[in-house]
């Protein structure tokens, strides 16, 4: 199978590309560089595609290719200062992707597998009446909460609205928080702080969050595009639950080093987090975010490549390396 590769040259994108190539797949990548990565260029062929709009062309890209995994998009950033965020948000995730989608149709592609967000879902989730914990599954009615979320749900509805149309194969994967080799963002401070030793204020939090280990969602890609029971589906998905002190603790023991954790009352971090305008940095760290994968292991009959504890090995190895 040829497969496109969009965002090829980003954190997730890397690895999809490395683990297509690796099992067969003949690999195109497309992204804003010029050419791919260190790593990249012996294993596919690679078109620049400066633009994702309503505007991008994508003929050259698409040329003689089976399948494409759309993984491009405008990503969620905290502080966003675009002038109008939802609108920036549509013109590259929802019109983007549906020029994409529209093109690769005409020109006889089968298969697109869409990188969406559990953000589609929503921000939280709690607990039941029985006291377990509640979880995010493909079968809510999706209840987005920011611009970024929103835009990959209108994105979502263009996709399937395009299968009807023209009869495109559409599987949309809805991953938590994704880390490894190359993660940024709060995963990377966290480790920043673990590493240096920093007192951290989070020992008596109690919730639960869902994250995804890189390579292993890579391989949850390799699987849709191998199983013929992905198409017209959309799968939450991701491979370990753990509480904010519980991570910072399996990564402290990665490092080889001790956690620095103190207790301090949930509800002063909140209102710590407001006055130092970090307030949804504050809400990642305390609100529970649990997603349900049973359906995608069960009818892909997926198991993830790679247990807790290597995901976390593997990324904090990375990280002593080039920190």
């Amino acid at each position: 199978m040829r497969v496109l590769v969009t965002g090829a040259g980003g954190f997730i994108g890397r690895h999809v590309c490395t683990l297509l190539s690796n099992a067969g797949y003949r690999v195109r990548g497309a992204g804003r560089a010029l050419r791919p990565g260190v790593g990249l260029a012996e294993t596919m062929d690679w078109v620049r595609m400066p633009v994702l709009d309503a505007t991008s062309h994508w003929a050259a890209a698409l040329q003689g290719i089976d399948a494409v995994v759309h993984l491009a998009g405008r990503a969620h950033v905290l502080r966003d200062r675009a002038s109008e965020p939802l609108a920036e948000y549509r013109r590259v995730n929802v019109a983007g992707t549906e020029a994409l989608a529209r093109q690769a149709a005409q020109r006889g592609v089968r298969r697109i597998v869409f990188m969406s967000s559990i953000k589609v879902n929503g921000e939280r989730t709690g607990r039941s009446a029985e006291g377990g914990w509640q979880k995010f599954t493909d079968r809510d009615v999706p209840c987005p909460e920011d611009a970024y979320g929103t835009s990959k749900w209108e994105a979502e509805k263009a996709l399937a609205g395009m299968a009807t149309e023209t009869g495109l194969q559409v599987t949309v994967l809805r991953p938590p928080l994704v880390y490894g080799p190359g993660v940024g963002a709060n995963f990377l401070r966290l480790m920043h702080a673990i590493e240096r030793g920093w007192p951290l204020p989070f020992g008596a939090v109690d919730n639960l969050r869902s994250l995804i280990y890189v390579e292993n969602l890579a391989d949850a890609v390799l699987r849709c595009l191998r199983e013929s029971a992905s198409a017209g589906r959309t799968y939450t998905i991701s491979d370990m639950d753990v509480s904010t002190p519980g991570l910072i603790i399996a990564i402290a023991r990665a490092m080889g080093r001790k956690p620095k954790l103190f207790r301090c009352s949930p509800v002063l971090l909140r209102s710590c987090g407001r006055v130092i305008g970090q307030r949804d940095t504050m809400q990642r760290l305390l609100d529970s975010l649990v997603v349900d994968s049973s359906a995608f292991r069960r009818e892909l009959q997926w198991t993830p490549r790679y247990s807790n504890d290597e995901g976390l090995s593997r990324t904090v190895n990375w990280f002593l390396r080039v920190s």
